[in-house]
């Protein structure tokens, strides 16, 4: 499968350490706005095409499909340009701006016929399949309360003045988007759309939200998300049953789970994963791909969309709004 990367940073770099590691994976080359930057990452990583034009790169026969970390606000633009011209697209997570943008995206996605999957990373790896298989063992659920909260250290440089790429409403970006998504997620897959919620946030005055926090309403059950770029938290993840609880400790990473039971037992039901954080969305992608398959069951169009309509409306609550949102 020759893949090809747009954005030449550090997550574009962990996927291809990653990826190379799945059966299959071979990058041919490398996308960025500047040859320079392009030739530069090419050569790092073992790419051997480059280019700096979208339309090139979707006409060339050297990629058949493409893993997308450019900023937030490019991601439903460069995803749809190169769908278009017929090639597989994983786009990190969020997969755009907002839902309009991403009912466009798996629009595009039918039209040709291509495999279009958000690359979320936690709900593909063995520990969260594991949670899937021994939910029943909780009882009702009751609860389910997931929090990822870490101190950015584009942050400090915020408060000295410095605004980078990560609290800029140009690119889409804040807490809720960039790590707020990992509590969003998981739950989706597991209990699916929530009946109605209620957001809170800090808003810095660069017009993203610093931290933040959800309440879902699921009727017989509700949902609690807290994130945050802006402090710290140590506090894992639980769902709370009437039998008993899951813990997870990194709810982006999900090494360790184990449920606690209303009568003192404890389970330890973590399983062997024991690879690159992204190799399992690799792995999940390719397979997809090599089964013929064009929409992942786990990260699936629906999921990806009703993430995004509950990031979407939690914005609109606490009057956050992007540039995208007004085209």
């Amino acid at each position: 499968m020759k893949f090809g990367v747009i954005g030449t940073n550090w997550i574009t770099e962990s996927f291809i350490a990653a990826a190379k590691e799945v059966n299959g994976f071979s990058l041919s080359a490398v996308y960025s706005r500047t040859e320079e930057t392009a030739k530069e990452f090419a050569e790092k990583n073992g790419a051997e095409h480059t280019f700096t034009d979208l339309e090139k790169m979707g006409t060339s026969d050297v990629i058949d499909a493409v893993y997308i970390a450019s900023p937030n606000s490019f991601h439903a633009e460069y995803a749809i340009t190169l769908m278009n011209h017929g090639k597989h697209v994983i786009c990190e997570k969020p997969m755009a701006s907002n839902a309009r943008e991403v009912e466009r995206m798996i629009a595009v996605a039918k039209e040709n016929n291509v495999l279009l999957m958000e690359a979320m990373r936690s709900t593909v790896t063995p520990n969260f399949k594991s949670i899937q298989e021994n939910l029943h063992k909780i009882g009702t659920v009751r609860r389910y309360f997931a929090n990822s909260c870490q101190y950015s250290s584009r942050y400090d440089k915020y408060k000295e003045g410095t605004i980078l790429n990560a609290f800029k409403p140009e690119f889409s970006n804040g807490s809720m988007m960039d790590i707020g998504i990992y509590c969003l997620y998981p739950m989706v897959v597991l209990f699916g759309e929530p009946e109605d919620i209620k957001a809170n946030a800090y808003l810095l005055e660069s017009g993203v939200d610093g931290e933040g926090s959800i309440l879902l309403n699921y009727g017989d059950k509700e949902a609690v998300v807290m994130y945050s770029k802006i402090t710290n938290s140590y506090v894992p993840s639980e769902i709370q049953g009437e039998n008993g609880s899951i813990l997870i400790d990194h709810i982006q990473d999900m090494t360790k789970i184990e449920i606690r039971y209303r009568d003192g037992r404890t389970e330890n039901i973590t399983v062997k994963q024991d690879k690159p954080k992204m190799y399992y969305e690799a792995k999940e992608f390719i397979e997809l791909i090599e089964r013929g398959e064009l929409e992942s069951k786990v990260n699936s169009h629906a999921n990806s969309l009703a993430v995004m309509k509950i990031m979407d409306e939690a914005r609109r609550q606490v009057g956050l709004v992007y540039p995208a949102d007004l085209i």
